[in-house]
């Protein structure tokens, strides 16, 4: 695919396109569509996701009305009560969560709602953007399902600068009210299959999704045009595996696309050797990475390649956050491919991340490599990499998916 065309595909879907919307339809008959240009048939499949539509959301501090977004699916109501702010995970700290609303540093995670739940919190209030920077933007989050276990609170989210000032003023209360509309809506994956030799399938996987704020450019668009670029390659030259393409939806709003994917294909899923996932590539500044979860021989393998190629990448065995991993997690090993960007040059799930800051030359250069060991993988006799997850990367994805506690 050449830089026209790969610019021409950012600009086409400078959007935001969260999980379950209007917006991400649009984005799935889009891929859809690029796919048809070349003569490939994609298909959209749909799953079920939590949707909510929010007629109302205030807090109010000390009395004063404070900007903010109500969390989607926590529920309607009121309540009000003393403000408490939560620095860190004590059991003092945690104790004295109870009765009262509880800010937190940053977003929601499970294991810090579980603590407040636990500890009698009637609300709480989180908050998201960079006081250096000169928006006021308020992301949209929301509660999931596998966080509340149906022990809903009311919370909200506002921006740093509000919840900054909040804190220097010793607020002393706080109330949230909620009306919002709870159903079931429906997000979707594309798959494109591209038969081989042999029924055995290398599974290629990017999310096209976006957060609230965000056109997600870097974070996804770009792994989603490398599946592009490599179905057409793969479509024009021949393989042993058979390959899968599919671009999940709503990844950033938990991995669902990946893990529906699981569920309804799961007898197939005996069949994939391994998962080859794009999450985050050709960005102007920043290290590429390979992060395997898998055995190490796969690290070192593909350490040993970008030798070979010319080419710097950072090969490491771990769990990536993204559609990998539910994927591992069902025994099928992956590799998670990224431009991982220094901190300032590139940021994702806010207004910032744009065409901006990618760049064509290193989209293709990205792809490049990543075909290059497809490829390699695809017209093996055997695909080297075993079919097993070591037990050290077992205990990681116990950890990222919240069976376990990290310590």
């Amino acid at each position: 695919m050449n830089s026209e065309k790969i610019m021409q595909i950012f600009k086409d879907t400078a959007y935001v396109r969260t999980g379950g919307s209007s917006e991400e339809l649009r984005a799935a008959e889009y891929i859809k569509g690029i796919c048809a240009e070349t003569g490939l048939a994609a298909t959209i499949e749909e799953f079920d996701v939590n949707m909510a539509d929010i007629r109302k959301a205030t807090l109010t501090v000390d009395g004063k009305q404070i900007a903010c977004k109500g969390y989607l699916c926590c529920g309607s109501g009121e309540v009000e009560a003393d403000l408490y702010y939560l620095t860190d995970a004590d059991k003092y700290s945690l104790m004295q969560c109870k009765g009262k609303i509880v800010m937190l540093d940053g977003g929601l995670g499970y294991w810090r709602y579980r603590d407040i739940i636990e500890n009698g919190a009637l609300g709480f209030i989180t908050y998201t953007g960079n006081a250096n920077y000169s928006d006021n933007d308020i992301d949209q989050k929301e509660l999931r399902s596998y966080f509340s276990k149906g022990e809903k609170l009311l919370g909200v989210s506002i921006n740093v600068k509000d919840a900054i000032e909040i804190i220097n003023c010793d607020s002393k209360s706080a109330k949230i009210e909620i009306e919002q509309d709870e159903y079931v809506g429906k997000s979707r994956n594309v798959i494109l299959d591209i038969p081989g030799e042999i029924s055995d399938t290398i599974l290629l996987t990017a999310h096209y999704d976006s957060t609230s704020l965000s056109q997600g450019a870097y974070d996804n668009m770009s792994g989603s045009i490398g599946l592009l670029s490599m179905a057409e390659y793969f479509s024009k030259n021949a393989h042993r595996y058979s390959l899968r393409f599919v671009w999940c939806g709503s990844e950033e709003r938990g991995l669902l696309g990946a893990k529906a994917y699981c569920a309804d294909h799961a007898e197939e899923l005996s069949g994939i050797v391994l998962n080859v996932n794009l999450d985050m590539i050709g960005c102007i500044m920043g290290k590429f990475i390979a992060c395997c979860t898998s055995e190490k021989a796969l690290v070192d393998y593909i350490g040993y390649m970008g030798k070979e190629c010319g080419f710097q990448v950072k090969p490491y065995q771990g769990v990536y956050s993204s559609d990998s991993t539910p994927f591992s997690d069902n025994g099928v090993p992956s590799v998670s491919f990224a431009r991982s960007s220094p901190s300032g040059t590139a940021t994702i799930h806010n207004r910032y991340d744009t065409l901006k800051v990618m760049k064509a030359e290193h989209m293709q250069k990205d792809i490049e490599f990543i075909t290059a060991f497809v490829s390699r993988m695809s017209n093996a006799k055997l695909c080297p990499v075993s079919r097993e997850i070591p037990d050290n990367m077992k205990e990681r994805l116990d950890e990222y998916l919240l069976r376990k506690r990290k310590d």
